[in-house]
Formats: structure tokens, C-alpha cells, sequence
């Protein structure tokens, strides 16, 4: 197991004793704002192509509370505090300028940080040729996620970040676009030549478009200014130590086939622009055709350059035409109501035992730790949003305890991400 997920697990003990304090009143931003100096196209959601991508985490509703408002968003995110950016290189594509661009969701708007000459692009980092399209690129703040998670931050970035993604694909779904994403990239290159310092990385990247393979790109000649994306900074050692070292991608299994997803679109958008994190359960049932089409969806193939394997293990709590226990690729791996345990291990949070079905996404394997974490988020954003468009709710849960959902199931893998969904 590798160090970093052992040494960030949750325990009955560790959740009661290692408390640190947070101030509320001083939270980090946000968004990060480029200045006014630097072009900006506004997103019309009434456009297919500026719906494309406001799509890709935008801002949907707004929640307030007593001295807070969070901006909600297409993409769930741990603690609401989004530390996922999104930067785009658009060419040859009709109505924008062949550029660099920053996805601002506070502006709703793409900005322009570098005009792109034909002979230049950001190709060459990713190791592909020239691409006609859309290249995305997903950098973490990741101190927007560890002023609240400390050390155990980085995994809620990579969860995000896969959920980011998920929200790219729910949009080129509904824009008849093929996608693939990249894990393979020059991460530190890509950090130098946007001006990020420790505050900002980058994790992945995703083509959406044509490469041809007789054209090559010299690297952009960028220059920007540092942005501040979180008002305020406190390096977390642990998580910039795990980030370099799993910086590096191992042997991996390529996926190019891309998921079948047989929905209807106008609804299907609809689902994306009405998802949420559901807060409680009525505790009534699922049907098995429910289930067995939300497992459909989640196990549809992902396209990319490294198809880690991540586990699906289901606890069935009310799912009407099914007995109660713990499934896993059809198979009863133990029968029996369960929904009690589930709960307790989900920090004893109801949601995990008031559900129709609780799922727990295991990893076994040390190598590819950031692809791997980013594919449980895209699983669960996939289930996120499948669920809105059958009518019912979804939550992720980021925090068990580690070692006891492992006992459970009966397994030596990483748990990487639990989530819940029900009525």
C-alpha cells in the first residue's frame, strides 16, 4: 500500500484524538482571477459551443448560510471548497481564437492568456502530436482542500479532479464528442511554464479533438503573472512530498474504446444541471432495474492512457428484487443486512446506512496512485449524475475508517472513495 494513503487513513481513534483547529470566518478563495488586462470570452449557455464547456464545472446555484455563500457547481466537491482549475488550448475550432485559455466559472467566462501561434502549443508536454481541438489541462490549489483536510487533502483533490473530468464527459456526451484522457505528461514542465508555484500543479489532461501525426508543436513561449487562487497560503509538506512521487506513471493498461451511454440528452442535461450532493435518505427502496442500470453506467469504459483498476464493492441495503449484502461484478460476497455497518463505517454518518446502496471503490495496486484516485472520482461523478437522471440522489463520502472498511470486505486494497445513493 503506498505510504502517503496508509499514513492519511481514518480510524475510530484517530478521528477522536488528532483534532486540529479551522478558521471558519477565513476560508481560501475560491476562484482563481486572472486580470482584467487579459481577454475574456463570456460563456452564452444558450450556444452549443459555450454550453460545452460551461458545462465543465459551472456554477449552477448559489446556497447561503448565516455569513457564507457557496457557489455551486456542476462538479460535487469535498467541503464545497473546489480546488480543481481548469486551462484549455483551443485550435482550429470555429468562433474562438487559436489561444491558451483560463476557465473562469466566477466570470463564466474563458480568458485568453496567450494568443497561439500555428508552430506552438502544449502537445509536446503530453507527448502527442499536433491537435486540432481542445486540449484540457486540470491543475489542484490544493490549498483550498488542506486548510480544511490537512494531510489527507490530496486525496480529495484527486477525487475532485476525477470529478472535474467527469463533468467533460457528461458534455461531450451531450455534445456527440470523443474524448481521451492523459496522465502521461510532462506534470513539472506544464507547472513551470504556467508560472504555478508549490501552490499549484497539474494532475491530468484530456484531448478533445484530431491529432495529426505528420505535425509537431515547439512549446508555448508563456509568460504570466503568478495569480494568487486562495487569498493565503500554508504549505502542507506531506502533500507536495506525495504529489513528486507520484508524479511518474509505471506499466499501465490503455483504454481507446469509448462508454456507451444510452440516454436521453435533453433530460441527461437536465441531470447535470440539477445534480446535488443529497443530505439524507427517506430510506425507501430502489428497484433492481435502477441499480443494475447505475452499475451499468459506472462500468462503462473510461478512455485513457492508464486504466488503473478500481474495485466496485455494493452494499445493498433496499433495493427491491435483491436480497441485502455485500455485491461485487454480480457475485454475494456475504448476505445479510448490513446497512448498520455501512453506516458506522462512513464515519457513522446515516447517509451510508440510510441508503439504497452503499459503494466502496478499492484500488490494489501501489503504481499510478494519481490516475487511479482520479478514475474512482470519474466512477463517482458518473454515479452522481446517473442517479439524478433516474430521480434519485447520490453523496460522495470521502472519510471511513480505512482499515475497518478493508476488514469488512475482506480486501488488502486502498479504499479510495465510498458514496451512497438511494431515496
Amino acid at each position: 500500500m503506498l505510504s502517503y494513503h496508509a499514513q492519511t487513513m481514518h480510524s475510530y481513534s484517530s478521528v477522536r484524538t488528532k483534532s486540529h483547529s479551522i478558521d471558519w470566518d477565513h476560508p481560501p478563495k475560491q476562484f482563481k482571477i486572472y486580470p482584467e488586462t487579459f481577454t475574456r470570452i463570456p460563456l452564452d449557455k444558450k450556444s452549443p459551443d459555450h454550453r460545452f464547456f460551461y458545462l465543465i464545472g459551472g456554477i449552477t446555484a448559489q446556497k447561503s448560510y448565516p455569513g457564507v455563500t457557496y457557489a455551486l457547481r456542476t462538479n460535487p466537491s469535498a467541503g464545497a471548497l473546489y480546488p480543481t482549475e481548469i486551462y484549455v488550448q483551443i485550435r482550429g475550432m470555429e468562433g474562438f481564437e487559436n489561444g491558451i485559455y483560463h476557465l473562469c466559472p466566477y466570470e463564466t467566462s474563458l480568458v485568453l492568456l496567450y494568443p497561439l501561434p500555428e508552430d506552438e502549443g502544449v502537445e509536446s508536454f503530453l507527448h502527442v502530436k499536433k491537435i486540432k481541438g481542445f486540449v484540457f489541462l486540470f491543475s489542484t490549489l490544493y490549498y483550498r482542500s488542506s486548510w480544511k483536510y490537512k494531510d489527507r487533502a490530496f486525496r480529495y483533490c484527486l477525487h475532485d479532479t476525477g470529478h472535474m473530468i467527469g463533468t467533460l464527459e457528461a458534455s461531450c456526451l451531450l455534445s456527440a464528442k470523443s474524448y481521451c484522457i492523459l496522465y502521461t505528461m510532462d506534470k513539472k514542465g506544464l507547472n513551470t511554464l504556467f508560472g504555478f508555484t508549490q501552490e499549484e500543479f497539474f494532475l491530468s489532461s484530456a484531448i478533445v479533438g484530431e491529432e495529426d501525426e505528420t505535425l509537431t508543436c515547439k512549446a508555448p513561449m508563456l509568460s504570466l503573472p503568478y495569480v494568487n487562487g486562495t487569498g493565503f497560503f500554508e504549505a502542507n509538506a506531506r502533500v507536495e512530498a506525495v504529489y513528486e512521487s507520484t508524479c511518474a506513471l509505471l506499466p499501465k493498461q490503455q483504454t481507446t474504446t469509448m462508454p456507451a451511454f444510452n440516454v436521453d440528452k435533453e433530460r441527461f442535461m437536465q441531470a447535470i444541471w440539477k445534480r446535488r450532493s443529497i443530505r439524507d435518505f427517506a430510506q425507501k427502496p430502489l428497484s433492481k432495474e435502477e441499480f443494475l442500470a447505475v452499475m451499468d453506467f459506472i462500468t462503462q469504459p473510461i478512455a485513457s492512457d492508464c486504466d488503473a483498476v478500481v474495485e466496485i464493492y455494493a452494499i445493498i441495503n433496499r433495493v427491491e428484487g435483491m436480497e441485502q449484502g455485500v455485491w461485487k461484478e454480480g457475485i454475494y460476497l456475504q448476505s445479510g443486512d448490513f446497512a448498520r455497518k455501512a453506516g458506522y463505517l462512513c464515519l457513522e454518518q446515516a447517509l451510508g446506512e440510510e441508503s439504497g446502496v452503499t459503494f466502496f471503490l478499492v484500488g490494489n495496486e501501489d503504481k499510478n496512485y494519481q490516475a487511479m484516485v482520479q478514475k474512482a472520482g470519474i466512477i463517482g461523478h458518473r454515479m452522481y449524475v446517473m442517479s439524478e437522471y433516474m430521480g434519485f440522489g447520490c453523496s460522495g463520502i470521502g472519510a471511513y475508517y480505512d482499515e475497518e472498511v478493508m476488514a469488512f470486505l475482506d480486501t488488502q486494497g486502498m479504499i479510495l472513495y465510498a458514496l451512497a445513493i438511494g431515496r
